[in-house]
């Protein structure tokens, strides 16, 4: 998507809809631990504000991530939280997180920060997931156009 679809009215609930998108993603992940939530919901909030900062602004969105660089950072949040799980077999059982190798006092300090590790890492591989599944179909879609010869917005 090289151009945006951008007009007064776009832009202006773009400019209302994203931020608070963004801010409702992190709360989400933030404090998934403690009520309903996670990572799963927060990376697809977080995937939505850049997303709609794509479509509506085109290639000069803030918040554009290419694909490549969201094949490899999807790659990063899996690395993290398969880590965490596997480092717990160093310091013990095999996901107790109360039994790391990082010495923390008390030990559920050490539990919550494992999990909200693990959030961050699902937080990211969801996001870029679902951005790079929007990337292959707009991708897609770019391609047959230009076979075609037909604009976007004639369709």
């Amino acid at each position: 998507m090289r151009q945006g679809f951008g007009g007064i009215v776009l832009s202006t609930a773009f400019r209302l809809l994203v931020p608070f998108s963004i801010v409702y993603g992190v709360y989400i992940l933030c404090f998934g631990e403690y009520s309903p939530g996670g990572g799963f919901q927060a990376g697809a909030l977080l995937a939505v504000g850049v997303l709609l900062s794509r479509m509506i602004l085109g290639e000069d969105a803030k918040f554009n991530i290419s694909g490549k660089n969201s094949v490899v950072l999807a790659g990063v949040g899996t690395f993290i939280y398969t880590f965490v799980g596997w480092v717990t077999l160093f310091g013990g059982k095999f996901l107790e997180y109360d039994f790391m190798p990082i010495v923390m006092e008390p030990k559920h300090e050490m539990h919550a920060m494992a999990i909200f590790i693990i959030e961050i890492g699902v937080t990211m591989c969801v996001m870029m997931t679902i951005i790079n599944i929007m990337d292959a179909i707009i991708e897609r879609l770019d391609d047959d156009d230009e076979e075609e010869g037909v604009d976007i917005c004639e369709r």
